[in-house]
């Protein structure tokens, strides 16, 4: 199976990276605490690290890899309706040619309170300077959100980091309009120093693993007052009604 150079670039930054995977440890617990019992759907499963925290996820991505349980297009999904109590996402919204089509999907495959869990880009004054100017990734707030951007075959990687923000925070109102079983039932901000000292899937780290723990443990205490400033991260819930 030929497998695309990028996976390959970051399961060996995630092997050799403890930082990258203290920090993401975190995340993964935060997506799986949100999740209600029954079978769960990851979508964008890349290099597979979710699923060392929870063997049972079925595990899906646009890229073939012989971790992965199977190869489709989040907008296409090939389940049955109804088929999955959650939808987990990690980085995988801001990357899709078509948000409304994969809501439709979401809509279409969860159960009746079902959840959809997702781990994204936060756009806030502070991280906008980082992502706009450090990070290889687009950050346009002028783009709907709800328009499919590209055509189907574009380059999976292709991206637009606002999106998620544009979506759950800037149109809640026009979402709800748009799919009415669909419910944003919870969003939090995330990440202040930790994720952006690290480098994420860098290779580089300005932060050293010891100081990882103590940081995010600083960072909760500090979100309710400087999240809106400076959070690099957005974790929604959306719930099928």
């Amino acid at each position: 199976m030929n497998i695309d150079a990028r996976l390959q670039e970051f399961a060996a930054v995630w092997q050799n990276k403890p930082v990258l995977r203290e920090i993401y440890s975190h995340y993964y617990r935060l997506i799986l605490d949100e999740c209600r019992p029954g079978p769960t759907l990851e979508i964008g499963g890349g290099v597979g690290n979710l699923k060392q925290f929870a063997a049972d996820l079925l595990t899906v991505d646009i890229l073939p890899a012989p971790w992965l349980d199977a190869v489709c297009d989040a907008q296409r999904l090939p389940f049955a309706p109804a088929s999955f109590d959650n939808i987990v996402m990690f980085d995988v919204l801001h990357h899709l040619a078509d948000p409304p089509g994969f809501f439709r999907e979401a809509e279409r495959t969860l159960r009746s309170g079902g959840r959809l869990v997702l781990l994204e880009p936060a756009i806030t004054p502070v991280s906008w300077v980082f992502y706009n100017y450090l990070h290889h990734e687009t950050v346009d707030m002028r783009q709907d959100p709800f328009a499919r951007v590209a055509s189907a075959d574009k380059d999976p990687y292709a991206s637009n980091q606002a999106i998620p923000t544009l979506l759950f925070r800037n149109y809640r109102r026009r979402f709800h309009a748009l799919f009415p079983s669909l419910r944003i039932t919870k969003t939090v901000l995330l990440s202040l120093f930790a994720y952006p000292l690290s480098g994420g899937f860098k290779k580089w780290s300005l932060i050293p693993q010891r100081l990882v723990s103590p940081t995010l443990r600083l960072e909760q205490r500090l979100l309710p007052a400087l999240g809106r400033f400076s959070a690099f991260r957005l974790l929604a819930v959306v719930t099928r009604v």
